[in-house]
């Protein structure tokens, strides 16, 4: 059976998606749904184990750590931070120019990097002209950037899902689904 460009056009995204889904079976490219659904459910109970470990420890440290601590391998820290920043930024721009789908990634990663330099900039700079100049370093350039790095992926990944049909146009970023209906079998599509 063999589909001609108009009746795919004719298509509506609901029929497109169980034919991608289809397609995408038949090839053998999706591991079997149990082993999906017990990874996924491993990595949510450990990421919330961390989250609730985080906490306790959290408090311990607002009441244990001193307000003013020397540092050892102060530039080395920031050197390296700043090594760090400048990889995932040339590699998200490598990935930007070759249109590779790994700039999801590391442009969401730099976003978040950028808003940590920008938070450690400001929390540790000295009153007066030193803290002046971080927080507008932070207002002018990293927090935009960072706003950019990170929505900016987002955008593309809901237009990548809308393009191919896993999604209805105007599905919010938040409501797109990971791909894989057959997890969910009781879910139509995603809400608005």
């Amino acid at each position: 059976m063999s589909l001609s460009d108009e009746e795919i056009a004719a298509m509506s995204p609901a029929e497109r998606r169980e034919l991608t889904l289809r397609l995408v079976q038949a090839r053998g490219l999706v591991p079997p749904s149990r082993t999906l659904e017990r990874i996924r459910k491993w990595r949510i109970g450990l990421t919330l184990l961390c989250a609730v470990a985080l906490i306790p420890w959290t408090v311990y440290l607002a009441n244990t750590l001193p307000n003013h601590y020397e540092a050892r391998h102060w530039v080395a820290t920031w050197v390296g931070f700043d090594i760090a920043l400048v990889v995932m930024l040339t590699a998200t721009a490598i990935a930007g120019w070759r249109r590779l789908q790994v700039v999801f990634p590391t442009a969401f990663a730099s976003g978040v990097l950028l808003v940590c330099d920008a938070w450690f900039d400001v929390m540790t700079s000295q009153p007066g002209a030193d803290l002046m100049q971080a927080v507008i370093s932070a207002l002018l350039f990293e927090l935009p950037l960072a706003l950019v790095l990170i929505a900016g992926p987002l955008r593309l990944m809901r237009y990548v899902a809308i393009r191919h049909g896993m999604v209805e146009p105007g599905t919010r970023m938040w409501r797109v689904p990971i791909p894989m209906p057959e997890l969910w079998p009781d879910r139509e599509s995603p809400r608005r």
